[in-house]
């Protein structure tokens, strides 16, 4: 281990960083700094399947700044139908601060906010050079009273399982327990899975909705 990677491993164990905060430290400390590549993020066939396979539960997977790359129907249809967005407004930062819909949908919806922005600032630790999250950045401070707040208290996290609570218009309140974790080959996607007890009042809402979709899906085709 070189000088530098000591001393920053000796600050983050005095700081008593969690893995987040540590990667945040080592990325801001980082020479060279690294660039976000240039080209769209792409989800390759396999994953696109993994999603269609997950059929009984909401599943999507971010890029990076939060981009959704890509959403099953029922992520779709419990956040919001992203695939309906213009690619450049596939984003769950801007789902959660800038959708009104989302603050009626969202259980918690001011702490699953402010942990999205950390998210952001974890991306923006990684990557200080990418323009199109300096943009996303300019856009949320100007359209959200609550962005600069949570943007300014330099909070960084990186998701990867605990709880989330929607409530839909159509079945009610859907209580899960998500997992996320990279895909192997990208560290830059991330795969969230919501997960539900089989057999509970949540599993068979989300029955209850695929079937619904489903009739609806079947009754627009015709």
């Amino acid at each position: 281990m070189d000088r530098s990677r000591e001393v920053t491993e000796a600050l983050a164990r005095a700081l008593q960083l969690d893995l987040a905060e540590r990667e945040h430290l080592v990325d801001l400390l980082a020479r060279p700094v690294r660039r976000a590549p240039s080209g769209p993020q792409r989800v390759r066939p396999g994953l696109h399947l993994m999603l269609e396979t997950l059929a009984h539960v909401p599943a999507f997977i971010l890029g990076r700044r939060t981009d959704v790359l890509a959403a099953n129907r029922l992520a779709r249809e419990v956040l919001t139908d992203f695939d309906a967005l213009p690619v450049p407004r596939r984003n769950l930062a801007r789902y959660y601060l800038l959708d009104p819909r989302a603050r009626d949908r969202t259980g918690e919806w001011e702490r699953v906010a402010a942990e999205t922005v950390a998210m952001l600032r974890l991306d923006a630790g990684r990557y200080p050079d990418d323009r199109r999250l300096a943009d996303l950045v300019g856009e949320l401070t100007l359209r959200s009273p609550e962005f600069g707040v949570w943007w300014n208290d330099h909070r960084v996290l990186r998701r990867t399982h605990g709880g989330k609570h929607y409530h839909h218009p159509l079945v009610g309140d859907l209580h899960f327990s998500y997992e996320s974790f990279q895909p192997p080959g990208d560290p830059d996607q991330t795969l969230c899975v919501y997960n539900v007890e089989p057999g509970s009042e949540t599993a068979q809402a989300l029955q209850l909705l695929a079937g619904w979709k489903a009739e609806r899906s079947e009754a627009g085709s015709h």
